[in-house]
C-alpha cells in the first residue's frame, strides 16, 4: 500500500522550523499591540461572491487560482485567498464600522491554486493589519510605519526596500486604463501572452508585468499620474512629508500596481533582493470603496499584508534568525542506575515551577545510563543533569556540558537551581 503524502504546495511546518514561526509571530504581536490593533478571526471558508466582489472577476486570483466548490446545500464556497476581504466582511456582519474607527490584526493560512515555488506555495499563512474610519494621510503612514518597525525588530532593515506609489480614484483609473489600452493596443503584437490577454480584461495590470520586452514598450506609455485627481496627490504629498519627517526612506514607483481591484490613492510594497523572483515581502495600499462595495456604509480603510513563509526565508537568507532558536533544549534530565523514575519526575516538575522558562526534557522509556546519557547528547539540550541520589534533605546532581569540552560539575539542590537559571532561554516563552 502507498503512503498518503501531502498535497502538492501544501507544507507540513516541522519542529526544526517552528521555533522561528514563533519568534516571528511574538514579535509581530508585540509591534501591532504596540500600536494599538486588535486581534480579529475569522473563517478560512467563505462564501465565494465575497471574493468575486472585492478582488475583482477579471484578476488572477478569481479567475484561476481560487479553491472553489460548490457544498452539499448548493452554496457556492472558496477557501479565502487572501484576508482583507474576510476582515471586512467579519467586522461589518458584527456592526464594527459604521461611525467607528478600528484597529485590526490578523494571522492565518490563505489558499491559491498556483505553481508552487519557493516562497509560494498554494497553502501559505499571511498576517495582515488593518485601519477603517480614518481618512488622512496620518493613518496611511502609520500602517507603513508599523510595517518599518518590524523590519527593525527583527533586524532587517537593511534587507528591505519601500516603494509607494498614487493610483488615484476609480475614476482616475478608468480614464488611465483608457488612454493605457489605446497605446498598447499599437504594439499588442510584441506584448506576452499574459499582457496580451490583460489587455481586454485589466491592462493596468499589464504595468506589473516582469517581461522585459514588455516592460521596454511600457516606458514610451502614459504615465498614471498624469491622470490622478488633484486631491489625492495632495493627500500623496501629505503621506510622503509624514514618511520624510520619521526618517522612512521610500522610492516612488509610478508603475506600481496592485493585483487587487479594490486599491486607491496609496500602494506600497517592501520589497527585497534576497529571495531572487519572490521579491514582495509585503504590501497593501488604502481601500476606501470596499468596504460599500460588500454591503456596507461607505468607510475609509487603509492596510498591508506579509507572507509568514517569505519573512522566514528573508531571515535565513540575511542570517537574523537568533542564536537560540537553534537549540531546542536547555537540559535533558536523567538519573543515575538506582535512582526512582518517580523521584526524577518530582524534581522535573518542581524545577519547571521554579523556573518556568527553562526547557527541561526529562529522560522517559528507561534503558540503561550509557543510551539515556546518549539520547541526552542528541536531544540538542547545552546540558544535562545527572541525578545521582535523592535524599531526605537534598539531592546529589552533577550537571554535565554537551559540547565538545564536557567539562562536569557537582551540585547540590540550590548550586544546581543557580546553575540553571543561567541556562534557561531569556526569550523561552514561559
Amino acid at each position: 500500500m502507498s503512503k498518503i503524502q501531502a498535497i502538492r504546495g501544501m507544507n507540513d511546518i516541522l519542529p526544526a522550523d517552528t521555533a522561528l514561526w514563533q519568534y516571528i509571530e511574538q514579535v509581530v504581536s508585540q509591534i501591532v499591540q504596540g500600536y494599538g490593533y486588535r486581534e480579529i478571526r475569522f473563517p478560512v471558508l467563505e462564501q465565494t461572491q465575497l471574493f468575486k466582489r472585492s478582488i475583482g472577476e477579471v484578476t488572477d486570483i478569481v479567475e484561476k487560482e481560487m479553491y472553489t466548490f460548490t457544498d452539499r446545500n448548493g452554496d457556492e464556497l472558496s477557501l479565502r485567498p487572501e484576508g482583507t476581504a474576510g476582515c471586512v466582511r467579519a467586522a461589518e456582519q458584527h456592526g464594527l464600522l459604521y461611525n467607528q474607527q478600528q484597529r485590526l490584526w490578523y494571522r492565518g493560512p490563505m489558499f491559491r491554486h498556483e505553481r508552487p515555488q519557493k516562497g509560494r506555495y498554494r497553502q501559505f499563512h499571511q498576517v495582515g493589519v488593518e485601519a477603517f474610519g480614518m481618512t488622512g494621510p496620518d493613518i496611511d503612514a502609520e500602517i507603513i510605519l508599523v510595517s518599518a518597525a518590524l523590519w527593525r525588530a527583527l533586524g532587517l532593515q537593511h534587507a528591505v526596500r519601500l516603494e509607494i506609489n498614487n493610483i488615484g480614484t476609480s475614476e482616475d483609473r478608468k480614464a488611465y486604463g483608457a488612454a493605457l489600452k489605446t497605446f498598447l493596443l499599437s504594439h499588442e503584437a510584441q506584448l506576452d501572452e499574459d499582457s496580451q490577454r490583460r489587455l481586454h480584461s485589466n491592462p493596468l495590470r499589464i504595468l506589473d508585468s516582469k517581461v522585459p520586452q514588455t516592460q521596454a514598450i511600457l516606458a514610451d506609455a502614459p504615465k498614471l499620474s498624469e491622470y490622478v485627481a488633484e486631491e489625492t496627490a495632495v493627500h500623496y504629498q501629505a503621506l510622503k512629508s509624514l514618511l520624510d519627517a520619521n526618517g522612512v526612506t521610500y522610492t516612488e514607483n509610478s508603475r506600481l500596481v496592485r493585483g487587487l481591484d479594490y486599491y486607491n490613492n496609496l500602494v506600497f510594497e517592501w520589497i527585497t533582493d534576497e529571495l531572487g523572483a519572490q521579491g514582495t515581502v509585503c504590501a497593501g495600499g488604502r481601500y476606501d470603496s470596499l468596504v460599500a462595495q460588500l454591503g456596507g456604509r461607505g468607510t475609509p480603510a487603509v492596510g498591508l499584508a506579509f507572507g509568514m513563509e517569505r519573512l522566514v526565508l528573508l531571515l535565513q537568507s540575511a542570517g537574523e534568525v537568533p542564536a537560540s532558536l537553534t537549540q531546542p533544549l536547555d537540559v535533558y534530565l536523567l538519573g543515575s542506575e538506582g535512582v526512582p523514575q518517580s523521584a526524577l519526575m518530582m524534581l522535573a516538575e518542581s524545577l519547571r515551577q521554579q523556573l518556568p522558562r527553562l526547557r527541561l526534557a526529562m529522560h522517559c522509556g528507561g534503558g540503561k545510563f550509557n543510551s539515556q546519557l546518549k539520547k541526552a547528547y542528541n536531544s540538542g539540550a547545552s546540558a544535562a543533569v545527572i541525578i545521582d541520589a535523592v535524599k531526605g534533605d537534598g539531592l546529589s546532581a552533577r550537571l554535565q556540558r554537551l559540547d565538545d569540552a564536557g567539562d562536569t560539575f557537582e551540585l547540590d539542590e540550590a548550586g544546581l537551581l543557580v546553575a540553571l537559571r543561567r541556562l534557561a532561554t531569556p526569550d523561552a516563552s514561559a
